[in-house]
């Protein structure tokens, strides 16, 4: 179903969270997760007002079934959803609502308070059986756009599911996503968040996982001019599997965040995580990467790779890969690296008659269509790799 404020439903939650910014206030860097963030550009999309128009921009002929959400109207309005797609009951959602943001432990995050206090509506769906894919197009206009996400998936449901963040000129978007997998549920999670360069993105990505489940998350992130990507996953009690791939691209003077978490809560649970992140120009990008394996989650096996390029001897890339791990028979690995393109690489290309700038551009395109490919298939009408070349090209 989807809830708006009207419902009542929201109400409550609002105040929630207006008390909290109240009480908060603006991060500092003081905080540890927001010490190299920009926070007067965070300042900035605090202060501005909800979007009261949609943005009026040509959307790719669908290819899944697609909904729009622009904080404004009921995605669901005029939409027919597949058979094993059902809006949540009332009764349900008042429930299921917030419990993943909880069990995630970011429910009192200050972007997650901010997106309490300003969303005006909930998607929340319910997944049975194997259904076709679905599209979730964020599409807002001038002003904040606050959408929120919950999707509750049975036990052996499976679901392909890409979200698009769209957004120009003086906009910002304030997303969160809760997704709850039931025992041997698989979830395939697409996220193609693409902008002008000036707008601004707060995404918060949480994820429940039951054993024998599996969660895969394909994100792929550029143009904002301030944005902070912040995937939380849960493996209640082990025996799950999540895999994780990113990539963000900066250029001008944009700074982009991404901020992963992934917590064992049972054993053998097993997680592969790359995270790539190209920064040109004067721009700025940013990884912090925690894993938590307590004692409880033993014979764990994860894998963590954090892959960074330099494109401008004046950008600027930090990585901050993190494992807190209190298991003894656990298989747990870790790796940063920052490079710039190789000259080997762009002599062998030269040295075949290619230009030099194209040379570049084909090194630049093999490193971004990796994950870029492990997208869901709906993305493909979206063109994905074009945006992200022509984002480093402006």
């Amino acid at each position: 179903m989807t809830v708006s404020l009207m419902d009542g439903l929201l109400e409550p939650v609002q105040a929630r969270g207006r008390a909290a910014l109240e009480r908060l206030g603006l991060p500092t860097r003081r905080q540890e997760s927001w010490r190299l963030s920009d926070l007067k550009r965070l300042g900035a999309v605090a202060q501005m007002e909800l979007a009261q128009t949609p943005a009026e921009r040509p959307m790719p002929e669908a290819t899944a079934v697609r909904l729009v959400l622009d904080g404004i109207h009921d995605p669901l309005d005029g939409v027919t959803l597949p058979e094993g797609v059902t809006p949540v009951q009332a009764t349900d959602l008042q429930q299921a609502l917030g419990h993943t943001l909880d069990r995630c432990g970011c429910a009192g995050d200050w972007p997650v308070e901010f997106n309490h206090a300003t969303a005006t509506r909930i998607l929340a769906l319910r997944i049975r059986g194997s259904v076709p894919p679905l599209e979730l197009v964020v599409n807002g206009g001038s002003g904040l756009v606050a959408t929120r996400v919950l999707l509750l998936l049975e036990e052996k449901a499976e679901l392909e599911l890409l979200e698009v963040v769209l957004a120009d000129g003086h906009a910002a978007h304030s997303h969160v996503l809760e997704a709850h997998l039931g025992q041997e549920a698989q979830l395939r999670h697409g996220l193609l968040a693409s902008a002008d360069g000036t707008a601004s993105l707060l995404a918060h990505l949480t994820v429940e996982q039951e054993p024998r489940s599996a969660y895969a998350l394909t994100s792929v992130v550029e143009g904002w001019a301030f944005g902070r990507v912040e995937p939380r996953v849960v493996q209640v009690d082990g025996q799950a599997q999540t895999t994780m791939k990113g990539l963000a691209v900066t250029s001008g003077e944009q700074q982009l965040a991404t901020h992963t978490a992934v917590r064992f809560g049972g054993p053998e649970g097993e997680l592969d995580q790359l995270q790539k992140c190209l920064a040109a120009d004067r721009s700025h990008t940013i990884f912090n990467g925690a894993i938590t394996v307590p004692r409880e989650a033993q014979r764990t096996n994860a894998a963590q790779l954090s892959r960074n390029l330099l494109l401008s001897d004046r950008a600027r890339v930090d990585t901050k890969p993190e494992l807190e791990i209190v298991a003894d028979d656990v298989r747990c690995a870790h790796g940063a690296t920052v490079s710039q393109l190789q000259e080997d690489e762009l002599f062998y290309l030269q040295s075949r008659g290619i230009a030099a700038a194209d040379a570049a551009a084909l090194l630049l395109q093999g490193a971004c269509q990796e994950i870029v490919d492990q997208l869901p298939s709906a993305a493909q009408a979206w063109s994905p790799l074009q945006r992200v070349m022509k984002g480093l090209r402006s």
